[in-house]
């Protein structure tokens, strides 16, 4: 077993930039449930990704309810999964061979904002699945991203995590949990300029010790 450092893992703008294959779904979504809405870009997927549920609604959906938003957003996840098991996403260059990499040394984990269901199709996809010991996030739990982090840790009995995410919230999400940051430049969001950054995925094998 590995015996690295715990390494913890964002997933949108970290792992995967999913944001086009999501406006389209969303786009079949807005059709089928006749909201009469303008259509989203991958821009607007991109201005939400790593807010919770109800963030997304108040960015994208101020006009719809709760009731009608919480209607809508069940198909908008399901349109969302069957096209992501369709044809998947971007995957960020370096991240399935640095990954397999890492995993010899270190053991990893996912704690994402993302919606119940949403790391397992990133994971089968992409085949990654065997060399994650461990993943959670909102969908599952209703909880901040620092609780999930710490939620995590606590069950895996993990010390030292290092977190890396590509946004501001990630940096506060990990030092609400006790962990240090790491700071994915390359993804859709802005860090402290004392962050440490990963200007590209490989350079994490480099720069993480075993």
């Amino acid at each position: 077993m590995a015996s690295g450092r715990p390494l913890i893992f964002d997933l949108d703008g970290t792992l995967w930039d999913s944001t086009e294959v999501v406006a389209q779904a969303w786009n079949a979504a807005l059709a089928e449930a006749r909201l009469e809405l303008a259509a989203l870009s991958a821009a607007d997927i991109g201005s939400v990704m790593g807010f919770t549920h109800e963030q997304i609604r108040a960015r994208l959906f101020p006009e719809l309810d709760l009731d009608r938003w919480n209607e809508f957003s069940r198909l908008a996840y399901a349109r969302e999964e069957e096209f992501l098991r369709r044809q998947g996403a971007a995957l960020y260059p370096g991240v399935p061979q640095g990954l397999r990499r890492l995993a010899e040394r270190h053991p990893l984990g996912i704690v994402s904002n993302c919606q119940q269901g949403y790391i397992e199709v990133f994971l089968e996809w992409t085949g990654l699945k065997t060399i994650f010991q461990d993943w959670e996030c909102h969908g599952n739990t209703g909880l901040s991203k620092g609780d999930n982090i710490r939620r995590l840790c606590s069950r895996q009995n993990w010390k030292g995590a290092l977190y890396i995410g590509d946004t501001a919230g990630d940096e506060a999400a990990a030092g609400q949990a006790g962990c240090d940051f790491l700071f994915a430049s390359y993804g859709f969001g802005q860090a402290s300029a004392e962050a440490r950054r990963l200007d590209f995925f490989q350079q994490l094998v480099e720069l993480v010790p075993a």
